[in-house]
Order: structure tokens, then sequence, then C-alpha cells
């Protein structure tokens, strides 16, 4: 019987994402909205301060172990905003088209050169709300703020994240594809090291 973990979120599509990437433990990633979990208060400076935040939140409410991530976007031009307040950057949280069209006019003048980005996925896995030491990862994808959206999937900014090796945005990716070289898909992947070790 698969060991149940919370995910201390209820996007939908991160679920997707990070059950994917968790296919190959014996782990059942449940949305915490399920257990009527309400969202943590966002209030630390950094990305791994929120994922740790929410993390043992989740944990302290479910008496389940829980994983949580903090990610968002960096763009150099903008001084590395929107960062922690990507999924906010708009004003109303999760609001992806208001969210992308506030980065373009932010851009509006920027040429393509200076409109070098980078994705980061902070995680952070807890046993316990008490954990002393919680699991850990960084994962970044580097990339560039496209002029106009392209592509349908994904979800966030992907539509206007270029990346140069895949001659794609993140938003024309298949999941799979975007699972092995996203920010969050580096980030699994050291964090999934450190929950084999440890089991």
């Amino acid at each position: 019987m698969a060991e149940r973990w919370i995910l201390a979120s209820g996007n939908a599509g991160k679920l997707a994402e990070m059950s994917a990437l968790l296919g190959t433990l014996d782990i059942e990633l449940v949305a915490q909205s399920d257990y009527g979990v309400s969202d943590a208060v966002e209030d630390g400076v950094a990305f791994i301060d929120n994922a740790l935040i929410k993390a043992r939140h989740a944990a302290a409410i479910t008496c389940l172990p829980a994983i949580a991530d903090d990610s968002g976007l960096a763009v150099d031009a903008l001084g590395g905003a929107p960062g922690i307040y990507s999924a906010r950057y708009a004003g109303v949280h999760g609001n992806d088209k208001a969210n992308n069209e506030k980065l373009l006019a932010a851009l509006a003048n920027t040429p393509d050169e200076e409109r070098g980005a980078a994705f980061h996925c902070c995680l952070v896995a807890t046993i316990s709300p008490t954990d002393p030491a919680p699991m850990t990862a960084h994962g970044v994808w580097r990339g560039k703020i496209l002029h106009t959206p392209r592509g349908s999937g994904g979800f966030g900014y992907d539509p206007l994240f270029w990346i140069a090796s895949e001659q794609a945005s993140a938003g024309e990716l298949s999941a799979s594809r975007k699972n092995a070289i996203s920010h969050r898909g580096r980030a699994m992947k050291l964090l999934l090291d450190q929950l084999r070790a440890r089991r």
C-alpha cells in the first residue's frame, strides 16, 4: 500500500507534475485541499522559507508527511522580480493571464539580449511539523522571456519562457519533457535521492 503524503498546495498543475515525478516511489501524493487545509501565510523572504512554512503547516493539520514547493520566476532585468510573488504578481493569486500581461508590460522596452530569466523551485519534505532535519532541494532552469506567448501547455509563465536548447517555450513542451528538464524536475530528482536514502 502506498504511503500517503500531503502536497502543501491546491494547484492541480503542480499536483499532476509532482505525482508523475514521484511515480518511482511508493508514495501517493494528495492535495492539501482534499483535507480542508487552508493556505499557509507565506511570509518568508525566500523560496526556501515559504516552502518550509507550507510543508510544516500541512503536516501539522493532517498529521501526515508533507511535501511543499515554492517556486517562481526571477527575471534578470527586473532585479529578480517577480520572485516569491510570481503567483500573485498582478495582485490576484493564480491569475496566469494577468501575471503574464504584467510581465510583458514590465519588459516592453527590454531588448532580447536582456530578457534572461530563471525559474526556481525549492522543495521541502518533512516527516512531521517538528522534523528537525527536513529534506530540501533547489532546482534552477534558465531561459529568456518571449515578447508574446507560445504554446498552451503547462501553467503560469510557461508560454513566455523560451528554452534555447529546446527551440521551444515551456508551454510548447510535452509534460514528460518538461518534467525531465524543468526547475521542478531538477529539484525533484535531488529530493528523490534523499527520500530513497531515508527509507
